[in-house]
């Protein structure tokens, strides 16, 4: 969800303003609003003032969900301009903490990689790798840069493929492989003084990102709305026109359900569920002009919290628990036929 745009095409600064401005009418989205609204300030130069913003996520009253990845950003941000010191110790006390999350791992280990520490950039992927990857389950999605991260390095490094890297090239779909991909040869041509080599690898990149862009063609999943049962208890309590809408708990589960197979039987890819509030509906409403007992706005919600990322992807993983929450797994769940 970090945006990629170049500055001369978008004004990162007045975006970064945006956000934050979003992040107080919201504060059940501040984190990942705040966090975009970082990226912004990176991209448009003013690393101090991104470092600023990690810091107030960090120090924050409430706290942050995902605390050791603000600090993974802090720690690469750090590092771009000039403070390595503070950038290596972060690093070492997130490596030390071992966070369960892929992600933090993967911003480390890049960071590690950017400033041409090869090793030390595998050692973080694989330290990952061991801890987050087991043998008896299907890497989840969420892991898959850390074996592509890995499969990189190693092949910067010149090192021979290992189970690891074989299992990265098995979880890869482009038709563009792993090995080409990752050529030294062509990661070191990018930085080439020679229009004939450069010229070369642009093509080449304009044909990879042709089927990337198509993968991501859609920017956000089409999302179906999920209320557990308290937050529905407590909004049929205030609302109580939207019975119609949702006459039992069990049967709204049982149509989140139904509405995502017809989805997914129909061709429609990219599904998912988000997990709907009072509170964040309320205000949502409030910024529409218009009332929470209208059901048009149910659906808008829905694409609204998708669009912030906050949707899971449907169907779960294989092994996983089911959506609903009810601690089952899917399979003998809501995954059953």
């Amino acid at each position: 969800m970090r945006p990629d745009t170049p500055a001369e095409n978008v004004d990162h600064t007045a975006e970064a303003a945006r956000l934050e401005r979003t992040a107080g009418l919201y504060p059940e989205d501040a984190e990942v609003l705040l966090l975009r609204a970082a990226a912004h300030l990176e991209l448009s130069g003013d690393r101090p003032a991104a470092t600023t913003l990690y810091d107030r996520l960090l120090s924050s009253d409430e706290g942050v969900d995902n605390p050791a990845l603000v600090r993974a950003l802090k720690a690469s941000n750090l590092w771009e301009y000039g403070h390595e010191a503070e950038a290596r110790a972060i690093i070492e006390g997130l490596r030390t903490s071992a966070p369960r999350d892929p992600a933090p791992w993967v911003i480390i280990a890049e960071a590690l990689e950017a400033h041409d520490e090869l090793e030390a950039a595998e050692e973080t992927f694989s330290e990952a790798a061991r801890l987050l990857l087991t043998d008896s389950a299907e890497p989840a999605p969420s892991t898959h840069p850390l074996l592509y991260g890995r499969h990189r390095v190693r092949r910067m490094r010149g090192l021979p493929h290992d189970d690891w890297d074989a299992l990265a090239d098995t979880l890869h779909t482009s038709p563009v492989s792993l090995d080409e991909l990752h050529d030294p040869k062509r990661v070191w041509s990018l930085g080439s003084d020679n229009p004939a080599e450069l010229a070369a690898e642009i093509s080449r990149l304009r044909a990879e990102l042709g089927a990337y862009r198509e993968a991501l063609s859609r920017p956000y999943p089409v999302a179906v709305l999920h209320w557990p049962a308290p937050e529905l208890a407590e909004l049929l309590a205030a609302y109580p026109t939207l019975t119609s809408e949702y006459p039992s708990h069990e049967s709204h589960l049982s149509t989140i359900e139904t509405s995502l197979r017809e989805l997914a039987s129909s061709g429609t890819a990219n599904l998912g569920i988000v997990t709907g509030t009072v509170p964040s509906y309320e205000a949502f409403a409030a910024s529409e002009g218009t009332s929470p007992e209208d059901t048009t706005l149910l659906p808008q919600y829905a694409t609204t919290l998708a669009a912030r990322g906050r949707a899971i992807a449907w169907p779960p993983q294989r092994g996983a628990e089911c959506w609903c929450g009810a601690g089952s797994g899917y399979a003998e769940c809501h995954g059953t036929d």
